[in-house]
C-alpha cells in the first residue's frame, strides 16, 4: 500500500520519512480545568495580565452616545445605576479566563424561558445585572437546525445552585450577555460534549506552552544565581579518608570547611594544607538576557499583546518608541469591540435605551471611544481643522448656519478640546437673556414689516408686482386623527379584560410628533376629512413602555407620514407603525391572552397642533 504525501521529501537526508525526528511530533489538546486556570491566574503575573489587559483596554474608555443631550444624560445615568461598565469588565475577564461567562438581565419577569422583548421594557425596566461564571450555568442542547436563529447556540441555559436554597432554573439565551473566550472552530462537534457545549476556550489554552516555558526559564535563572560562584578545594587523601575514616573523618572535613569559610569571611584570607588545591568556578550569565528576551517575545506574540505592555518594558532600538506595535494592538482591540462586544451587548443596549427613555428613538447609536488619547497639542490642531472645514462649508452656502454651528459645537466637544461646550451652549439657548434677545429681534422684524412710513415701491419685485408674503414661521408639529368609533373599541377592550381604557374621545392615531420646527404650510393636506380602515387584516396588541396599543396597517397613513417627514418633520422612532393606545393601566391583562380588535376603524380629519411635552398628564382612563 502506498501513501500520497505533500511536501519536500529526501530519502538520503531522511526528510519527511519515518527517519525524520519531526514525524513523531503531534499536537494534542490539553484540557485545563477550573482549578488549574485559577491557579495560573493567581500565581502567574503574565497569565493574569494576558487575561486582564485586553478586557480592561476594551472597556476603559467606554463609549460615546449619539443623541440629544437630554437623552444622553438619561442613558448615562441608567448605565451608572446598573454599573454596566464594571459588570461588563468583570464578565469579560471571567469569559477570557474560563472560556465563557454571562450577565443576566434582570427585568422582574417570571417566565424566563420566553425571549426577552426590549419593547416591553418601560422606564426603569432593567432591575439589575448579575455576572455569572461559566461554572454557574449549564448550557442546554444546541440548536442544530440552520433555519433557526439560535443555530449553533444553546436553546437555553440552566442556572443551578446548591446551598440553603437549592434551585434549578432554565433561562432563554436572549436574557444573557454571553461573553466567550477564544472561539472553538469545532463548536458543533463540541455540542455533544457537556464540558464544552455552548462555550469557548479559555484564552490561556493557546498561550499555555509559552507561559509555562517563560515561567520555568525565569525560575531556572533564579536558581542559577545561587550557584553563580563555587569554591572548589582539593584535599590530599580525601577519598581514602572517606573509606577508612568513617563518620569521624566526615565530621572532621566538615569542621575544617566551616573553619576555612569563617576565616575567609572575617579577614578575606584562607588557610589550607600545602598539598591542598583551591579554585573558583563562576557561572556565565552573558547569554541569559538574550534567552529571556526570546521567551518574552514568544509570550507577547502568543498573547497578541505588545512587549512593552505585557512586560512593561521600554522599547529598544534607534528611534523606537513602540508606537507602531501599540497602534496595531489598539486596532485589534477596536476589531474586538466592533465584531465581538457590540453584538454580545446588542440586546442589553436595546433594553438600556427603553429603560432610560421609555421608547426607542431611531437616531440613537453609540461609538467606542478611541484608545489612543491625543495630546493637548493634537486636540488643538483637531479643533482648528474642524473650524476651518466648517468655515469652508459655510462659505459654500449649502447648509443653514444653525446646522453648521451645531456641528462645530459637537465636533469641538467630541474632540476633547472643549468638553463642556455643548452643555454650555444648550444652557445659553435656554437662558432668559437669549430668549429676550430673540423676542427683541422678532419685534424688530415685525415693526419693519408693518412700518407705515416704508416706501411702498420698495416691495415691488423686478417685474413690477408685489413680493409674496413670507412663509409661516416654523414651529413644532403634532398631527393626529381622532378615532370616531372609539366606543366600539372600548366595548371590545372591556370584553378582553381591560379594567380601564382611554376615553373614546381621547383615542387617536398619531401621524407626526416633531419637536423639530416645521413649516406647516409645506406639509400640505390630506385627500379627505374621514378615513376608514376596513375590518380584518393584521392586528397585533403590543406594549410600548406603559402603553398597551393596537397595531394595524394603513398605506394611506404611512404615505401621509412620509410626506410630513419629507417636509421636515422629525420622527424619533426607527419606523412608523400606525397604532391606537388602549390603556396605560399597569393591571391590564396579559397581552398574550388578548385577541386583537378586528372591527373597522374610522378616523376623523387631521388635527395640527404644536408639541405638548406634558400631554400624558391630561390622559385619564375610565
Amino acid at each position: 500500500m502506498s501513501f500520497l504525501t505533500d511536501g519536500l521529501k529526501n530519502v538520503m537526508a531522511g526528510l519527511n520519512t519515518l527517519r525524520d525526528k519531526r514525524s513523531g511530533s503531534t499536537y494534542e489538546e490539553e484540557i485545563l480545568d477550573t482549578s488549574q486556570l485559577v491557579a495560573m491566574y493567581r500565581s502567574s503575573a503574565i497569565a493574569r495580565k494576558i487575561v486582564d489587559l485586553p478586557a480592561e483596554d476594551s472597556l476603559r474608555e467606554w463609549r460615546e452616545w449619539n443623541a440629544s443631550s437630554d437623552q444622553i444624560t438619561k442613558i448615562e445615568a441608567e448605565e451608572k445605576r446598573l454599573q454596566i461598565q464594571a459588570k461588563m469588565l468583570k464578565g469579560s475577564k471571567r469569559g477570557r479566563l474560563f472560556g465563557g461567562s454571562a450577565i443576566f438581565i434582570g427585568t422582574g419577569e417570571k417566565d424566563l424561558m420566553k425571549p426577552l422583548n426590549p419593547k416591553k421594557i418601560g422606564l426603569g425596566g432593567i432591575k439589575y445585572l448579575t455576572v455569572l461564571n461559566r461554572g454557574d450555568l449549564q448550557a442546554g442542547p444546541v440548536e442544530l437546525d440552520p433555519r433557526e436563529d439560535l443555530y449553533g447556540k444553546p436553546k437555553h441555559y440552566r442556572l443551578s445552585t446548591v446551598g440553603v436554597d437549592t434551585f434549578n432554573i432554565e433561562i432563554h439565551p436572549s436574557r444573557f450577555v454571553i461573553s466567550q473566550g477564544d472561539e472553538r472552530p469545532d463548536d458543533l462537534r463540541g455540542a455533544a460534549l457537556s464540558l464544552n457545549s455552548g462555550w469557548g476556550d479559555p484564552v490561556l489554552t493557546s498561550t499555555l506552552t509559552s507561559i509555562r516555558d517563560f515561567d520555568a526559564t525565569v525560575a531556572n535563572i533564579a536558581s542559577l544565581i545561587f550557584e553563580a560562584k563555587i569554591d572548589v578545594i582539593g584535599i590530599k587523601g580525601f577519598n581514602d579518608g572517606l573509606r577508612s575514616g568513617g563518620k569521624k573523618y566526615e565530621q572532621l572535613v566538615l569542621d575544617r570547611a566551616s573553619l576555612t569559610a569563617t576565616g575567609k569571611g572575617i579577614n578575606g584570607s584562607m588557610l589550607k594544607d600545602v598539598d591542598d588545591t583551591y579554585e573558583q568556578k563562576s557561572a556565565s550569565f552573558s547569554n541569559l538576557p538574550d534567552i529571556l528576551d526570546r521567551f518574552m517575545l514568544i509570550c507577547s506574540a502568543a498573547a497578541k499583546i505588545p512587549l512593552m505592555l505585557l512586560f512593561e518594558t521600554m522599547p529598544s532600538g534607534l528611534n523606537s518608541n513602540g508606537e507602531g506595535p501599540l497602534r496595531v494592538y489598539y486596532d485589534r482591540i477596536k476589531v474586538h469591540q466592533t465584531l465581538r462586544m457590540t453584538p454580545e451587548m446588542s440586546i442589553l443596549d436595546e433594553c438600556l435605551i427603553y429603560s432610560a427613555l421609555g421608547s426607542r428613538p431611531d437616531n440613537i447609536f453609540y461609538s467606542w471611544r478611541p484608545l489612543w488619547q491625543p495630546t493637548q497639542k493634537e486636540k488643538a490642531e483637531t479643533g482648528k481643522t474642524i473650524v476651518e472645514t466648517f468655515k469652508t462649508v459655510s462659505d459654500l452656502d449649502l447648509l443653514p448656519p444653525e446646522a453648521i454651528g451645531k456641528a462645530i459645537v459637537n465636533g469641538l466637544t467630541e474632540s476633547g478640546l472643549a468638553p463642556g461646550l455643548e452643555d454650555d451652549v444648550a444652557k445659553w439657548f435656554e437662558s432668559a437673556e437669549f430668549k429676550e434677545q430673540q423676542e427683541g429681534a422678532e419685534e424688530g422684524d415685525l415693526a419693519e414689516a408693518v412700518d407705515p412710513e416704508a416706501d411702498p415701491e420698495a416691495d415691488d419685485d423686478d417685474d413690477g408686482g408685489k413680493k409674496p408674503i413670507d412663509d409661516a414661521a416654523p414651529r413644532s408639529l403634532y398631527v393626529r386623527r381622532n378615532v370616531l368609533n372609539g366606543k366600539q373599541i372600548v366595548e371590545w377592550a372591556k370584553s378582553q379584560g381591560f379594567k380601564t381604557t382611554l376615553d373614546p374621545s381621547d383615542m387617536h392615531v398619531t401621524l407626526a410628533f416633531s419637536r423639530k420646527s416645521v413649516d406647516w404650510m409645506e406639509v400640505g393636506e390630506t385627500y379627505g376629512d374621514e378615513l376608514e380602515i376596513s375590518a380584518g387584516g393584521p392586528r397585533i396588541m403590543e406594549q410600548f413602555g406603559k402603553a398597551r396599543v393596537l397595531l394595524f396597517n394603513s398605506h394611506q397613513l404611512k404615505w401621509r407620514h412620509q410626506e410630513m417627514k419629507e417636509a421636515g418633520a422629525q420622527w424619533d422612532h426607527a419606523e412608523y407603525q400606525p397604532h391606537i393606545t388602549i390603556s396605560y393601566d399597569d393591571e391590564s391583562p396579559d397581552l398574550d391572552n388578548v385577541v386583537a380588535y378586528q372591527g373597522r376603524i374610522v378616523l376623523g380629519p387631521e388635527i395640527f397642533e404644536e408639541v405638548n411635552e406634558k400631554w400624558l398628564e391630561g390622559v385619564t382612563e375610565k
